[in-house]
């Protein structure tokens, strides 16, 4: 029998009933694909930052670099923590020191979700750069607190990283039904856009069965909402993927439905899943968040840890779920609820 072990990290807000609610489901599963799942849970928050000034301890990295994956449930509180603190104190230092450059959120319409728009069916696979581009942190000011204070953030492309989330990009989308939408702003971006243009092109010619598109960042915004059907595969860089993926989210029903993966493709460190909808503090004491991101995040994690048949278990059971009209309308479910009526559907 196979044995994973796995980092909980459940941060703030609704990001505990959540991951609480995946591996819920997770153990469910783990029981019945006849595999193994262990768990050590790191209380890693704004609660832990209050306390020890830092979102994690100075190891926090080595203490993770030993566990086959990483379970994130939301970080933020940013009444008493600032997003920029909590954001480059946690989950942008495991990214990058992991090398989890290519996020993955899948959006399309779960059985029994209504979106937004009259489109029904859709299913669009966004790949974001996730370790540079504009999140790469690099800038400074001066002058502070004075009329002449000056902030300047600089984007960095390398064509190291450009060149893997794209080739990651097209082997996603040779996969599946061999099209690609590359998305920039090479028409106002003379020097990073233009770069990446190019070595989509470059890459093109590698990849004859995969057809490339390449769009504009404000034209694809309008195509997923649109023409969403006419998608499959968008890649697009960090600041450019984040926007997409939040208007993918929107389409397909809400953040409660908002999966994602950050993928390290060459194993070499443990790669992180995690629900996107933010640790939601308006709701947080409520008991009503929805858990089927964070369950569909739970799916893609034991995908990559080669448990195919359970993860499709998984997505089996969401579909099942939404069907019955159970958490598909913000707020009409509580959590335990949602995640009870998965684990039926599982055992169904």
């Amino acid at each position: 029998m196979k044995s994973y072990t796995i980092a909980l990290i459940p941060g703030d807000g609704i990001g505990v009933p959540v991951t609480d609610a995946a591996w819920q489901v997770l153990e469910q599963v783990a029981k019945t694909h006849r595999f193994a799942l262990s768990a050590t849970r790191f209380p890693w928050s704004c609660d832990f930052y209050r306390k020890t000034g830092a979102m994690m301890p100075p190891d926090g990295i080595e203490t993770l670099r030993g566990f086959d994956a990483i379970l994130l449930g939301a970080v933020g509180w940013p009444a008493e923590v600032p997003d920029s603190v909590s954001l480059h104190g946690l989950l942008l230092p495991i990214r990058k020191a992991f090398v989890q450059y290519a996020n993955i959120r899948p959006h399309r319409l779960l059985p029994g979700v209504e979106g937004p728009l009259k489109a029904e069916r859709f299913d669009i696979l966004c790949i974001r750069e996730n370790t540079e581009g504009e999140y790469a942190g690099a800038g400074g000011r001066v002058h502070q607190g004075t009329a002449d204070e000056v902030a300047v953030e600089t984007s960095i492309f390398t064509r190291a990283g450009v060149e893997r989330i794209l080739r990651f990009g097209f082997e996603q989308a040779r996969a599946r039904c061999g099209r690609l939408a590359s998305v920039t702003k090479s028409n106002a971006q003379k020097y990073s856009m233009v770069f990446w243009d190019e070595i989509t092109a470059k890459l093109a010619a590698e990849y004859p069965d995969v057809t490339v598109t390449s769009y504009h960042i404000d034209a694809m915004a309008a195509r997923m909402v649109m023409a969403p059907e006419s998608l499959d595969v968008v890649v697009a860089s960090n600041l450019f993927g984040d926007i997409l993926t939040d208007l993918g989210a929107a389409i397909q029903g809400g953040l409660g439905f908002a999966a994602s993966a950050n993928i390290n493709p060459d194993r070499s460190a443990p790669s992180m899943f995690e629900p996107v909808h933010g640790s939601a503090p308006d709701i947080a004491h409520l008991g009503i968040a929805n858990p089927m991101a964070a369950i569909w995040s739970a799916a893609m994690m034991l995908e990559h840890l080669g448990e195919s048949e359970g993860a499709k278990a998984i997505m089996v059971a969401l579909e099942r779920t939404t069907a019955r009209g159970i958490g598909t309308i913000p707020g009409k479910h509580r959590t335990d609820d949602i995640t009870a009526a998965v684990l039926v559907a599982l055992g169904a």
